[in-house]
């Protein structure tokens, strides 16, 4: 039995408005919230995903919630526990099995720069929620008042249609509720496409260079 592919989500959700504002794209979405003076409210953009029918699909078709999520990024993380070497990579079958394929165009977001691992790895996770990659990678940067801090943030277009992957369901009731994530698990290649320097300015008395990253995932 072959794989299915998720529905495009993004064509649901755009034209998105946002501060009486409409913006047709998630990533000139992304760019109104990265220069806004105001604080960025992670939940809003939540409960339109919420009552958008798309998601509840994508939420829907996958019991891989933010519990299991825990568990399988800590057996990739540990190294020397002996009695689970093979846990990491039956885990990763088991839900292989269970993946489905991500739509063509569809924008995923990243806070941070990607580490290097991902590239051997393939495992990413990523969000569907600009304003919670903006608000994560803000938490990030920050250090001392007097330091420069960047804000670095990576937007991802899938443009291959073998990434797989899970939309992780969160309790609505938990402050997880707004990760809105999206964990991949197997792609080809993951193409650094461009870099843009947006604008350096005032957060909370920190001077913030925000740098905004453009890959491509196939």
């Amino acid at each position: 039995m072959g794989k299915l592919t998720l529905p495009l989500l993004d064509s649901s959700l755009y034209p998105q408005v946002w501060h009486q504002q409409t913006f047709t794209t998630p990533q000139a979405l992304l760019m109104a919230m990265l220069t806004a003076e105001d604080t960025l409210d992670a939940d809003a953009f939540t409960q339109q995903l919420l009552a958008n029918d798309v998601y509840q699909d994508w939420i829907n078709s996958t019991v891989f919630g933010r519990y299991l999520h825990r568990n399988f990024t800590a057996f990739y993380r540990q190294s020397e526990d002996s009695f689970n070497t093979d846990m990491p990579a039956l885990f990763r079958r088991e839900l292989m099995r269970h993946a489905q394929y991500l739509p063509l165009e569809q924008v995923l977001f990243f806070a941070g720069a990607i580490p290097k691992s991902v590239r051997q790895t393939k495992l990413l996770t990523t969000t569907v929620n600009p304003a919670t990659a903006v608000i994560s990678a803000q938490k990030n940067s920050e250090k001392t008042a007097l330091s420069l801090s960047t804000v670095i943030i990576d937007h991802i277009t899938v443009i291959g249609r073998e990434v797989l992957g899970f939309p992780i369901r969160h309790n609505k009731r938990t402050s997880e509720r707004t990760r809105n994530e999206v964990l991949i698990l197997d792609f080809q290649e993951l193409r650094l496409v461009s870099e843009m320097n947006i604008t350096t300015k005032k957060r909370s008395n920190i001077e913030a260079t925000i740098l905004l990253r453009s890959y491509e995932l196939r």
